[in-house]
Formats: structure tokens, sequence, C-alpha cells
């Protein structure tokens, strides 16, 4: 859940992203004397995205943002993908990785909790699930602070490209 800049930052960038392809990940807004606009996306078609598509976002957001000027004064753009250690922001983040392994860290404790490091078991809109040694979390999505994968040899594999068959 993001609020404030960051909030209006995406509700800003949003339709021009989507309408390019992409999907926004996060949103970050980092620094004061001269703001970093940090935004990580995927491709809607599932495909990893490349550098060319962070030029055609970064070049995109830049234009949409010069008109609406969110930001006072001099600020710096950074895209990038969301990354095999990703982010988990969206309901469909935390389906898409049920079986790897997140680190969950919460403003408000679950069963006394406020770091989980477990697996993920899936969400619904508004409650992720998690398995931290044998203990099932029902973790509220407005609670997480934030949440990512934790990079482990299962995950790597599963995130590689599909390798095409050899030519015979």
């Amino acid at each position: 859940m993001q609020a404030g800049l960051e909030a209006r930052i995406i509700g800003i960038i949003h339709p021009t992203v989507s309408a390019l392809g992409y999907e926004l990940v996060r949103v970050m807004v980092l620094g004061r004397e001269r703001p970093t606009v940090q935004i990580m996306a995927d491709r809607a078609d599932g495909a990893q995205i490349a550098v060319e598509d962070c030029e055609t976002i970064s070049r995109a957001v830049s234009a949409v943002m010069d008109v609406d000027d969110p930001i006072p004064g001099r600020w710096t753009l950074e895209v990038s993908s969301a990354g095999i250690d990703r982010p988990l922001t969206r309901v469909k983040d935390w389906n898409r990785f049920v079986g790897h392994l997140a680190r969950v860290e919460l403003s408000m404790p679950v069963l006394g909790r406020r770091r989980i490091n477990g697996i993920i078991l899936g969400a619904d809109a508004t409650t992720a699930r998690v398995r931290e040694e044998n203990v099932d979390y029902e973790i509220p999505l407005a609670d997480v602070r934030r949440a990512k994968l934790i990079l482990t040899d299962a995950l790597i594999e599963a995130s590689a490209p599909a390798t095409p068959p050899p030519l015979n």
C-alpha cells in the first residue's frame, strides 16, 4: 500500500505505463534535496523486462511527470525490473511465487511476530499467507511494511528464461 507522494505519482504515471504494455510493481521516492523516483516494472505479457523496456518507460514517465510536476525542483528518475528477489507488492505477486521463500516486515505484529521468513502460501485481496516452521501466518496486506522474495536456488531456477530446444 503506497500513500502520499508515491500514490500521487502512481496515479499520474499508471495510465501511461499500462498503455505501453507494462505493469507497475513499485514506486518509491528517496531523498529530499534532489529526490530519486524509483520505478520497478514488469512487462504485462509476462516476458522478461529488458533495458530497452526500461528506456521506453523512462522516456514516457519523464514526459508525463514534467507536465504534471508532482515534485517541485530537480529530481532523478530510475526505472528497473523488479529483479529475481523482487518486492511482493501486489496480490498477483504473492500468488505467482507460491512455494518460494519470502521475508515479510509488518507494521503490526501477527501472532507476536513483526518479521517472518517463510514459504509463501498465496494471497487474496486482503490477506497473504506464509508458513514459517510449521506455523501458518495470515498477514493482513494493509500491515505489510515490506515483503520481498529471498534469493534461493529454486527461485533462480524458476526465474530462468526458457531454454529453446537444441537444433538437430
